[in-house]
């Protein structure tokens, strides 16, 4: 199935949250939190979606005078889960960088995600910290993070 990635639209806020009902078994965005991140925080939210249907969705978090951004969140659905969309979200995330500024991504994930892990460390993402008890059901956290290239950045 071809898929594209485009920004978050207000129009597609209803799609998120079931899409965030279906991706997460728990720590979810409510559907005011996700509002925000499309309409008002310092983000940048992607989508990829084929034949009108939002397969999974990305957020990146900015901090104003800073060279860090956080990623948020990466969510796909369950059928559409081993096709490479996560893959291709987190890319399509990443290149928004160097046009925000941006020299250095973090992001925690879910100890006990294997597939997660495995997709970051393949994208240049390292350890930096385990966090105890970071998720709401007591799963701890790897943090990771990526630094960023010279010249991706000189784009």
């Amino acid at each position: 199935m071809s898929a594209s990635i485009r920004p978050a639209q207000g129009s597609d806020l209803n799609a998120l949250v079931d899409l965030e009902e279906q991706a997460f078994n728990g720590d979810r965005f409510s559907r005011r939190q996700l509002w925000h991140l499309i309409h008002r925080a310092n983000a940048r939210t992607l989508v990829v979606e084929a034949e009108g249907q939002l397969l999974g969705y990305g957020t990146l978090l900015l901090r104003r005078n800073s060279h860090n951004a956080r990623l948020y969140s990466l969510g796909i659905a369950p059928a559409a889960r081993g096709h490479g969309y996560g893959r291709q979200l987190l890319e399509a995330l990443e290149g928004l960088c160097p046009d925000l500024g941006c020299r250095l991504l973090t992001l925690e994930v879910r100890a006990d995600n294997r597939t997660a892990l495995a997709m970051y460390r393949r994208s240049g993402f390292r350890l930096m910290s385990w966090v105890e008890d970071y998720y709401e059901d007591g799963c701890a956290a790897w943090r990771m993070r990526k630094v960023l290239a010279v010249e991706q950045l000189a784009g």
